[in-house]
This record gives C-alpha cells, sequence and structure tokens, in this order.
C-alpha cells in the first residue's frame, strides 16, 4: 500500500533527484535533428547503421525533406523564375530553404562527433554534402532572381609607427 500524501492529489511526475538544466534551443533542434536522422535510417530499405552511412545517404536524406519544405522554388520553365514577389500562385514544388539545410546539417555534423563519431568519418562533412548545399543555394537565388555576391575580404591596412626623435 502506498502511503497517504496530503497537500496534492496527483504524484510529482518528475523526480526531484538530480534534474538536469533544460536543453538549449539549439541542443533540442540538435537532439531532435539527430533522432529524426536515425529513424531514417532505420526506416531505409534496407535499414542502414550509423557506421555504413556515407554523404551519398546524407543527400537521400536532405532530398527527402524537401516533400515537408515550405519555400516555393520556380521551375525554368514557371513565368515566375527570376522574379521575388510573384503575383499570383503557380504550381512549383515546394522544398526546404537553403538556410534551413545547411543549419540542419551544421547540427548534424555536431551531433555525429558528440555520438563518438570521428571527424574524418562524419558523413555530414562529406565533400557531396558541401557542394549539394552550395547547388541549392544558387538555384533557389537563380529561381527568385537574387544573387549572392562572394565576400570578399577587405585588404588589411598596416600602420606604420614613425617615432620622431
Amino acid at each position: 500500500m502506498e502511503p497517504v500524501t496530503y497537500g496534492s492529489c496527483r504524484p510529482d511526475p518528475k523526480p526531484s533527484t538530480a534534474s538536469a538544466p533544460p536543453l538549449s534551443r539549439y541542443e533540442s533542434q540538435k537532439r531532435r535533428d539527430w533522432n529524426t536522422f536515425l529513424q531514417y535510417l532505420r526506416n531505409h530499405k534496407p535499414p542502414l547503421t550509423l557506421t555504413l552511412c556515407s554523404g551519398a545517404h546524407v543527400l537521400e536524406f536532405l532530398k527527402y525533406l524537401d516533400q515537408f519544405g515550405k519555400t516555393k522554388v520556380h521551375v525554368t520553365t514557371c513565368f515566375f523564375f527570376g522574379h521575388s514577389d510573384p503575383t499570383s500562385p503557380c504550381a512549383c514544388p515546394h522544398k526546404q530553404a537553403w538556410g534551413s539545410l545547411d543549419s540542419l546539417i551544421g547540427r548534424l555534423r555536431a551531433a555525429y562527433e558528440e555520438n563518438g563519431g570521428r571527424p574524418e568519418t562524419n558523413p555530414f562533412a562529406a565533400r557531396a554534402v558541401r557542394i549539394y548545399l552550395r547547388e541549392v543555394k544558387g538555384s533557389q537565388a537563380k529561381a527568385r532572381g537574387i544573387t549572392y555576391q562572394k565576400k570578399r575580404r577587405q585588404p588589411t591596412v598596416t600602420t606604420v609607427r614613425l617615432d620622431v626623435v
């Protein structure tokens, strides 16, 4: 028989023993993204383990995520291709925005190493993934009529100090 407690009719859902501080927004997103990727690997046909995962599997995952995207990306045959503010709806597909994919890869790259993966075998750091992200950025920019300029370094100015005697 359980002892009777006064003052509350419900038991405490979380025992107060050694509670960890709440996760930051970034840490929560990273954990959610990592669990989503692991679930994707389990559902893959045939199922994959993390040790067999390559950059190609990461690309499959990113393309799979496009179906849940909210960014309209105009195809080259669309009347609104290259226009940043279309005046009417069109049938072009929705995809994941480049910035979202870039952030996702950053979080997964960190999560991989935090979960015991070695940096040199990190599939999220594969060259193919970096190239894919660059291509997505360019194609989405063209579809919206936005040009991205590569940032150039400002020339460093050195000052010469002349001591006058």
